[in-house]
């Protein structure tokens, strides 16, 4: 049986009348079914699996997934998507590394390889000092790291204290930068949909192997449509939330645009240095924060956000911070509310209307009752204004009872197309 929704008119006027003296018992987080919250589409396919039993926090629910490239975690069902997009993802890329054409780049970069790949192959450390000047101006980011790359192979081969095979990577990583391989990259990540700047280390290994295969041997890289997984198309703006601009500019670039864009919005030099540098925050998600806060440009406090992500202690609570914050701009943008001022509350962004009311915005799967729950349905620090809880999953029978019971209304929401 699945867990009832908040949104059932008929349940929040019966838990009203029922707890509107006193508040609910806590309960514990749930162990649900991967059925209960995926459509049977997804449940498997050619290449994957996912578990059956899925474990709940009292927030999110923990997906394993069997597949033929390893096991891989999602926290959350959105994440669950991106993670069905990787896997075939990968297996289009193992598939192309196996054919004729990647053979044959292989070979034609090791044999006759484009002239920027030749010209550092022949002398790595001079080529990167005298890096092109096409490189323009994201020549500071690369060029740094042109410059460590190849101190590093020169200290190798002068101290000997690594095998030839790690020197040669070294080269190539150095060579990669320098002849546009993140342009050629970033083509490869559109064709297949995925993240360029994915989490996923299986996905980031296969995509420089079959990206560099191509493009330094000149020949041009076809993997076709965006991944698709049993049948349904999973692409990135329309799953994984990938604004289409991260696959058109490269890293320094769309680093650039959101430096400026935070600078219009009157965050300090200090935050925006901290953005840019807060190493749970990927390019991509970086950017996401700053089109999320771009979406509501007359609200204040979006430098309280920004201070928010810099705090981030994971990749998983930047996340989950991403998509709490896209959730309030999609209601900004659709007309749903129209917001005054964004708050920090704990670590979820909120924020409050013209009209006064606090909007907190919890993209989770299914809340329980929680101890934690219940602490923070009472806070004292929320105002006795009017309180609403935007959330995407649902809630049990017992939390929409005790929100109830404290002065909440939700908004319940689709989980996010974008």
């Amino acid at each position: 049986m699945k867990p009832a929704r908040f949104a059932v008119p008929s349940l929040v006027l019966l838990a009203g009348a029922l707890f509107a003296a006193e508040p609910p018992a806590a309960e514990p987080a749930a162990t649900l079914h991967a059925a209960d919250l995926l459509p049977a589409g997804l449940l498997h396919g050619p290449n994957h699996r996912i578990r059956d039993l899925v474990q709940t926090d009292g927030y999110l629910a923990h997906f394993e997934i069997d597949s033929d490239f390893g096991v891989f975690t999602a926290a959350g069902v959105p994440q669950v998507r991106q993670r069905l997009t990787e896997i075939e993802a990968i297996r289009k890329l193992v598939d192309t590394s196996k054919g004729d054409l990647f053979a044959e780049g292989m070979k034609r970069s090791l044999e006759q390889p484009i002239d920027a790949v030749k010209n550092i192959a022949k002398d790595p450390v001079g080529s990167v000092k005298r890096a092109p000047a096409t490189v323009g101006h994201f020549f500071g980011k690369i060029g740094s790291s042109l410059e460590r790359g190849a101190t590093k192979v020169r200290d190798q081969i002068q101290n000997d204290d690594t095998d030839a095979e790690e020197s040669a990577k070294g080269i190539g990583n150095a060579a990669k930068n320098a002849a546009g391989f993140d342009k050629a990259k970033l083509d490869t990540a559109k064709q297949l949909g995925v993240d360029p700047y994915s989490d996923n280390a299986r996905l980031q290994e296969e995509m420089d192997k079959v990206t560099w295969a191509f493009f330094a041997g000149g020949l041009p890289l076809r993997i076709g449509a965006a991944a698709a997984s049993a049948g349904i198309a999973l692409t990135a703006t329309n799953m994984v939330g990938i604004p289409e601009d991260t696959y058109a500019l490269t890293q320094s670039e769309l680093a650039m645009r959101d430096q400026q864009a935070l600078s219009a919005m009157g965050i300090t030099r200090e935050d925006i240095q901290a953005f840019q540098t807060q190493p749970n925050l990927s390019t991509t998600r970086r950017h996401r924060i700053v089109r999320s806060l771009s979406a509501m440009p007359k609200t204040a406090g979006r430098g309280r956000i920004i201070q928010l992500a810099n705090s981030c202690q994971s990749p998983g609570q930047a996340d989950f911070l991403i998509a709490s914050l896209g959730m309030l701009a999609q209601r900004q943008q659709s007309g749903a509310a129209a917001y005054g001022e964004l708050k920090v509350l704990g670590r979820l962004p909120a924020a409050v209307t013209a009209g006064g009311t606090l909007e907190v915005a919890a993209p989770v799967d299914h809340v329980a009752w929680t101890e934690q729950v219940a602490t923070f349905a009472y806070r004292d620090d929320l105002g006795n204004g009017a309180k609403c809880l935007v959330h995407t999953g649902t809630l049990s029978e017992t939390a929409a009872a005790g929100f109830t019971a404290a002065g909440w209304t939700a908004a319940p929401l689709p989980y996010p197309e974008k």
